[in-house]
């Protein structure tokens, strides 16, 4: 009879117990938070840096009548941690503060390396920008992460300067065993007082192990022989991204 009791107790309290996840808006199990720590991949927001926009906003540079290319420079300083699909907003106004344009999307911030937050060709009309800003709908939701694109690496790059034209090449190395597929490979110029000048970002579509791809890069603007250095920030692409 205590046999039959006790199996029957085994039997209820199973059916009723909640086992712990990383999923059920509690603090239990080993978790350091609610759904965050211990075994669980998600970050308690007390264990990571936040990221750094590193030009303190957004930039433009005009490459046609009516026509800029926005960029923002993001870093993350936190080793084995990254964030997915995190939406953010760059927004262009005039010299009197007036709105003008913003662009939406998602980016995927690797771990411990910048990310370059692109988009080219905003239309602004008759308007002209004074100054651009960003900044993240929501914030990033950080995880466990290794680097996926470690076994990358910039073979060359060579930046031609053309009379109404610029353009650069990019030899992106993969020393892995693996292929890379998906890879969004941002461009950015510097001058010698280290400000940017100039950005661009392409896509690979795939790069096999131990293959070299190129990246092209191209801009129908000049710019006086005043890029001196060129930062190469690659990351796979985000599923939404465009």
């Amino acid at each position: 009879m205590v046999i039959v009791i006790a199996i029957a107790a085994v039997i209820v309290f199973s059916f009723f117990y909640d086992k712990p996840t990383c999923f059920d808006n509690k603090q239990n199990g080993n978790e350091s938070g609610i759904d965050c720590g211990g075994s669980c991949i998600k970050l308690c927001q007390t264990t990571f840096l936040p990221a750094k926009i590193v030009w303190g906003g957004a930039k433009f540079e005009k490459v046609a009548e009516s026509l800029y290319n926005v960029a923002a420079l993001i870093e993350n300083q936190n080793m084995n941690v990254a964030a997915v699909n995190v939406p953010y907003r760059i927004s262009l106004f005039d010299a009197q503060g007036n709105y003008i344009s913003e662009k939406k999307g998602t980016i995927n911030i690797p771990p411990h390396r910048n990310t370059l937050v692109f988009d080219g060709a905003v239309s602004v009309g008759k308007r002209i920008p004074a100054k651009a800003t960003f900044e993240f709908i929501s914030l990033p939701v950080w995880f466990k992460s290794h680097d996926t694109l470690d076994g990358l690496s910039v073979a060359d790059k060579k930046y031609t300067e053309a009379e109404n034209t610029s353009s650069l090449e990019v030899f992106l190395k993969n020393n892995s065993l693996i292929p890379y597929t998906n890879i969004r490979i941002g461009a950015v110029l510097y001058d010698e007082n280290n400000n940017a000048i100039g950005f661009s970002r392409t896509t690979i579509d795939q790069i096999s192990p131990g293959g070299q791809e190129l990246a092209p890069f191209t801009w129908p603007i000049n710019r006086g022989g005043r890029v001196t250095s060129i930062e190469i920030l690659p990351v796979v692409a985000s599923p939404r991204d465009p």
